[in-house]
């Protein structure tokens, strides 16, 4: 059963029977919005535009940025966290783009995996509908476990989405939706370090 999150809410990603989850899939999904133009001769048609939105996986321990994982560098340094490749223009249902992480495999000096989102062209999130992030159990044919709406379409061109943050023996998923502005990763490094 999936959980919809609210902003700051926060999920143990725990088995139903007890145990800890060993992969877990982060999706993002999204639609830009349909927009009415007017044409040439006072006529009226439905445009949509190609949006490259990115996701990318920071890698925190120790207060610092330790990896990123996004399309140009694929899988993390230790192998635990992998993206599954570039989505252009965010057609098509369901999850745009996609990040797994083994889960017992992530290097120990890591304490948080930091799920960002960015507009690489340079549209604001005003030209987005439909948003999401959801983490699916990579091992469970892929059921939803937590889902978090991106909503609040408004200037920014990013969004730190969410964190799974170690908890104990376990790892825990949390909704966060901080808005800011950069077209590539490593420009949300200071808005990721700001949400753990």
């Amino acid at each position: 059963m999936s959980i919809n999150l609210n902003k700051g809410q926060s999920v143990n990603l725990a088995k139903q029977d007890g145990g800890q989850l060993t992969r877990v899939r982060m999706g993002l999904g999204w639609d830009t919005k349909i927009v009415t133009k007017k044409g040439l001769f006072g006529g009226t048609k439905q445009v949509q535009r190609d949006i490259d939105l990115d996701a990318s996986a920071l890698l925190i321990g120790g207060g610092r940025v330790l990896d990123t994982v996004y399309f140009g560098s694929l899988r993390s340094q230790d192998g635990s966290v992998q993206h599954t490749g570039d989505n252009l223009t965010g057609a098509g249902d369901g999850d745009d783009e996609s990040i797994i992480v083994d889960l017992p495999a992530v290097s120990g000096s890591v304490e948080h995996i930091v799920f960002v989102v960015n507009s690489f062209s340079g549209e604001n999130f005003t030209e987005i509908d439909n948003a999401f992030v959801r983490v699916v159990d990579s091992n469970a044919n892929d059921q939803e476990l937590a889902r978090f709406q991106l909503s609040g379409s408004g200037p920014h061109t990013a969004l730190v989405m969410a964190k799974v943050s170690r908890q104990g023996a376990g790892w825990t998923f949390t909704a966060i939706g901080r808005e800011g502005q950069g077209r590539i990763a490593r420009e949300l490094e200071p808005l990721a370090l700001a949400a753990i």
